[in-house]
């Protein structure tokens, strides 16, 4: 039996498949990068735009929903799905037309979500404070509380750029990370042997 990999002259068309896969790669992830500096240095309009997709999509998960509920599963069943398609419309539409508030209650949520994952990971770390490199989730904790208080300190008024500012760093490390691993998979594909 004959693998893929172990055909003669397969060596080389390995190596130009993830050649391209690799310079894809590396045009998405400076791409990534661009646009993360962009969102820095624009924080407002990326906030905004943020709260404008998050509602938009809102509003088709409820067309969705409302389409679900007559699939069948019985009476109460129906009247969930619309009920929640309905809550999911309405809702998509607020913050659609009111975006300052989407933005204020976005940025809340984002609040409450570091100070979770910030107690969490301190309780975490200290479940397991006996294996080894456990002080990184203790400080990851601590850098997120910090984080979430921050942000708190700063709200409503910080959430015209937090939500912006927070996408755009993201975007940044993606970016980054995807760069490196694009260099990994090029440095990899070197060691291939043309026939293999």
């Amino acid at each position: 039996m004959t693998f893929p990999l172990s055909s003669p002259g397969n060596g080389s068309a390995i190596k130009k498949g993830l050649r391209r896969v690799s310079a894809l790669s590396y045009v998405v992830a400076v791409l990534l990068i661009i646009l993360g500096f962009l969102a820095i240095l624009l924080p407002f309009e990326t906030s905004l735009g943020v709260v404008i997709i998050l509602a938009w999509l809102m509003i088709f998960s409820a067309v969705v929903q409302i389409f679900d509920a007559f699939r069948g599963g019985g009476f109460w069943h129906v009247i969930w799905k619309i009920v929640l398609g309905l809550a999911y419309f309405v809702t998509g539409l607020y913050l659609r037309f009111n975006l300052a508030l989407g933005l204020a209650a976005l940025t809340l949520a984002l609040i409450a979500f570091f100070a979770v994952q910030g107690v969490t990971d301190i309780v975490v770390y200290f479940r397991t404070r006996e294996i080894g490199g456990s002080s990184w989730v203790l400080l990851h904790g601590v850098i997120t509380i910090v984080l979430a208080m921050m942000i708190w300190r700063h709200w409503p008024t910080g959430a015209l750029w937090v939500i912006g500012t927070l996408v755009g760093i993201q975007m940044i490390v993606t970016g980054t990370t995807r760069l490196m691993l694009a260099a990994a998979l090029r440095r990899a594909t070197n060691l291939i042997p043309e026939s293999a």
